[in-house]
């Protein structure tokens, strides 16, 4: 087995990197999470978690992945055999209309290719059609993470107020909050899910749901089974006050300096710091397209995620042989394809603790890792990455 020196490159699209000051500050001891202290470290994070979601409305808190948050939105708002609208996106939009399916309700899909943005007036039209209104929600995923392909919410939000629908709007954005702009009250947003892993630098393991006063109405009388999910049992006014179970307590130190460095760099400028990062993989991507080489997944440039890069391999080659090669000769972890998405894409993920040099080291062994598996592509794909950080320095 060889043995791996030096820094390895983590670039999943998430998990993603720690950053040592989120390290240094979870290791510490534990307190007690029902006393004084721990109370204002939890009102602290939970503030600073509304200006990233840019709301007012609730936020909740729990011990989970992403995942778990899906799963919360679900079994507090829904009753069996209601029925929802989900948007497809990718691999991810379809998970979770899967685990809809798995609690009884009923699942209607918008069709949509997986290489475009979602479509506004197609959703419009859906929903004047429901007359009735037996759709009770859209749910949407912001940035699909599967795809790299990010989809416009308050277009999507405007669609949903034309068609004069009162279905609950449902946003995942686990792989865009903290990383790209995202407006919770100013998009009409009724339900988002979040995670601990990607923009927020966090380890996994917490997940997070902004909760609008209509959908905690509609959680009044909502009929699913809920326990550890239930939100009445953790709400109390608009905010958290209890837990199910007990509190992550060092996830919640983690978050608190996380939050703190997001406010230090100021949320524009971390949004400006990863749009620059992934126009330098995507200046990459489109010189490796030369020879017939790889080529961005994502169709329309204006849909091209600033979080994630999904580059789609030429017919004929297999995606995960460059991947290892990546990891196995270099130490740099890129993320696979998923669903039947397995073997043709590799994903470069560029979010959360990340510079240029780290980028350019990464896209270095992803051209190399090209070289050494046969893969056709133009050679100087990190020359052109440079070039443009260096013209926007």
């Amino acid at each position: 087995m060889a043995v791996s020196r030096g820094l390895h490159f983590f670039q999943n699209p998430g998990p993603t990197n720690i950053p040592d000051r989120v390290l240094r500050a979870m290791d510490r001891g534990t307190i007690d999470f029902t006393g004084a202290q721990f109370k204002a470290i939890a009102e602290e994070c939970f503030a600073g978690l509304k200006r990233v979601f840019k709301t007012e409305q609730t936020i909740l808190g729990y011990a989970a992945s992403g995942h778990g948050a899906w799963e919360a939105a679900l079994v507090n708002l829904f009753s069996p055999g209601d029925k929802v609208l989900v948007v497809e996106t990718g691999y991810f939009s379809l998970n979770w209309g899967m685990r809809c399916e798995s609690f009884g309700l009923e699942v209607e899909t918008l069709a949509n290719d997986w290489r475009n943005t979602a479509d506004p007036a197609a959703l419009e039209s859906r929903l004047r059609e429901d007359r009735g209104h037996a759709l009770k929600a859209v749910l949407v995923v912001h940035n699909e993470t599967s795809t790299g392909v990010v989809h416009d919410i308050a277009a999507l939000r405007r669609a949903v107020d034309a068609a004069g629908h009162p279905a609950l709007f449902l946003v995942d954005v686990i792989s865009s909050l903290a990383s790209m702009d995202f407006r919770m009250d100013e998009w009409g947003v009724d339900v988002v899910v979040a995670g601990s892993q990607k923009g927020l630098m966090l380890p996994t393991g917490m997940a997070f749901t902004g909760v609008s006063a209509k959908a905690l109405a509609a959680a009044a009388h909502a009929k699913l089974p809920r326990v550890y999910w239930d939100w009445r049992r953790l709400v109390e006014g608009n905010s958290q006050a209890w837990w199910n179970g007990t509190a992550p307590v060092h996830f919640f130190y983690g978050l608190q300096e996380a939050l703190r460095m997001l406010e230090e760099e100021g949320l524009d400028q971390v949004f400006a710091r990863h749009h620059r990062l992934a126009e330098a993989t995507r200046r990459a991507v489109r010189v490796w397209r030369q020879n017939d080489g790889p080529e961005m997944f994502a169709v329309d440039p204006r849909a091209q995620s600033d979080s994630v890069t999904a580059v789609l391999t030429p017919e004929g080659y297999d995606a995960n042989k460059v991947r290892e090669a990546a990891l196995d000769r270099f130490n740099v972890s890129l993320g696979g394809g998923l669903g039947p998405l397995q073997g043709r894409v590799l994903r470069i993920g560029h979010l959360g603790d990340l510079n240029e040099p780290m980028i350019l080291g990464a896209l270095a062994a992803v051209e190399m890792a090209l070289e050494l598996t046969g893969v056709p592509h133009g050679r100087g794909g990190v020359d052109a990455a440079m070039d443009y950080l260096v013209s926007e320095a």
